[in-house]
């Protein structure tokens, strides 16, 4: 494999959080829960609980989780060679072939996971796969919109995360990867970005959902104690790419906007939303553990919904949930 080298001069900021990482997990006797454990049990501490407590697998992938982490990690691959090599780097990179491997070795990697079953259909996968190819090329030519060389540095993506969110529970460590992190070295701010797929992009019910704000609030908290960054420094965005967008022809029933490909939203996240988001997380991490951070022996009740049994892996499961499908 060919070396990659550097061509920017790198700030020594970046230099002190790319070799400081933080302690991997010593899972002999701590445990490590994350953004996903917690909006569970926010939804149903009875699935958190089944899932997490008593370890009962269901396979909850599908086409959407596949698309969601090729796309991830092309546009990651794109922005690493924009970043640390060149422009012209990463313009001559076959986003086509990296999609396509990235796609392929997901979906094998889910349908091992699935016992070796196939949960898609070729027609299905075909669509997806154009989608992105739509995607990754609307933002190969639009990248200069969102991603600016002038000043701004490429810190890393999937930066790891890995601290105590509630200090009376040091053995229960929060672990979680950002998908990119920026830095603007004349304004010495960072920007922590968070890809998200979306069938259409997100109307004001997804923006005002205070569970997917809370990862990114999460992700600034956390962020600012692990490297020692003025949390003020730090700004937040959801980057969300659109499978699908209006018929590009039909240029008197849209708006330039409903074109895009790409979507962005910074959610609020001064000291209130901060507070709210330390304390739901602190709050699950004091209902579910014991200080020596071994799960606890209580009642997780189960959370009846339209929404949430919608969406369980356990909505038909009467031996370990008894609700069955809620209509």
């Amino acid at each position: 494999m060919e070396k990659i080298v550097l061509k920017n001069k790198i700030p020594n900021i970046i230099k002190e959080i790319r070799n400081n990482p933080p302690t991997e997990v010593n899972y002999a006797f701590q445990k490590n829960i994350s953004y996903s454990q917690m909006s569970i049990f926010r939804g149903c501490p009875h699935r958190w609980k089944l899932q997490y407590k008593d370890k009962i697998k269901r396979f909850n992938s599908s086409i959407h989780t596949v698309f969601g982490t090729a796309i991830h990690e092309t546009i990651q691959t794109y922005l690493g060679l924009m970043y640390n090599v060149s422009t012209v780097a990463a313009d001559s990179l076959d986003m086509e072939g990296t999609f396509q491997a990235n796609f392929i070795n997901e979906y094998q990697k889910q349908y091992k996971s699935n016992n070796d079953s196939h949960f898609s259909s070729a027609e299905e996968m075909r669509e997806f796969f154009e989608d992105g190819m739509g995607i990754l090329n609307w933002f190969k030519k639009k990248k200069t919109k969102y991603f600016s060389k002038r000043g701004w540095h490429l810190v890393g993506c999937e930066l790891p995360i890995v601290i105590a969110p509630n200090k009376m529970y040091n053995n229960v460590l929060y672990m979680g990867f950002l998908d990119i992190v920026m830095y603007h070295e004349p304004t010495n701010t960072f920007r922590i970005i968070d890809i998200k797929t979306s069938t259409r992009g997100w109307g004001d019910k997804d923006k005002k959902d205070e569970n997917k704000q809370f990862q990114l609030l999460l992700y600034k908290q956390f962020f600012a104690e692990q490297y020692h960054i003025p949390i003020d420094s730090i700004e937040i965005e959801f980057f969300i790419v659109k499978r699908k967008v209006m018929d590009m022809d039909d240029e008197k029933l849209m708006s330039p906007h409903q074109a895009y490909r790409v979507q962005t939203f910074s959610p609020p996240s001064g000291k209130i939303k901060l507070n709210r988001a330390k304390n739901a997380i602190s709050d699950f991490v004091s209902e579910c553990f014991n200080s020596n951070g071994d799960i606890k022996e209580v009642e997780y009740p189960k959370s009846i919904s339209k929404w949430n049994c919608m969406y369980c892996p356990f909505k038909e499961d009467k031996e370990h949930c008894g609700e069955g499908i809620i209509y």
